[in-house]
């Protein structure tokens, strides 16, 4: 294994890293709405768990309501008690075959907890950079320690590797400002 290669893998575990912290940002609730908001709410179907997408199409109707149209009729109650029964604090109603899915708005007290979840949220993601960033020097040290590389080769990648790192959790923080700033918006 060379230094480049070690240092190419390292980036793209660390993109992987801001890739994941993405999407978990993107099903934090903010005063819009997204039909991913459903994805990890489950139903009772014939006796297994079932994610309510397997059972329905999750619409959006507007800004602040979501529509559920269930695939099989009788499926709806369940698809109904399973939205209120999440901890989404969400409180649907059946209009004809749609499910209406309104989204209350955010308290002020709720939107800090929130920020408090997106701070928690990034901190993983920097953690999870700064382990990639370990790993990648020991790494170096380690085709130093068999000579496969000069004293300079390690310096030289450790700077470049921090340097990765540097970036990666700039990008990070620049995520968190964003959603923080979405969040706080009323």
């Amino acid at each position: 294994m060379s230094v480049s290669s070690i240092r190419q893998a390292t980036e793209q575990k660390m993109q992987k890293s801001v890739e994941s912290l993405k999407s978990s940002l993107a099903k934090l609730r903010t005063g819009r709405v997204h039909a991913g908001i459903l994805d990890h709410v489950t139903v009772d179907y014939y006796g297994s768990q079932v994610p309510i997408n397997q059972v329905a199409n999750v619409t959006l109707i507007d800004a602040r309501t979501l529509g559920v149209s269930v695939w099989e009729k009788k499926m709806s109650g369940a698809v109904e008690k399973a939205i209120r029964d999440s901890d989404l604090g969400l409180n649907p109603a059946a209009s004809g075959e749609l499910i209406r899915v309104p989204m209350p708005p955010l308290s002020e007290e709720r939107r800090r907890e929130l920020v408090k979840v997106v701070k928690h949220e990034g901190e993983q993601a920097k953690v999870s950079v700064r382990n990639l960033r370990r790993d990648a020097n020991n790494e170096t040290r380690d085709l130093f320690k068999a000579k496969e590389i000069s004293e300079d080769e390690e310096r030289r990648s450790q700077d470049d590797v921090q340097k990765l790192t540097d970036r990666i959790i700039g990008e990070i923080d620049k995520l968190l400002a964003a959603k923080e700033q979405e969040v706080m918006t009323v």
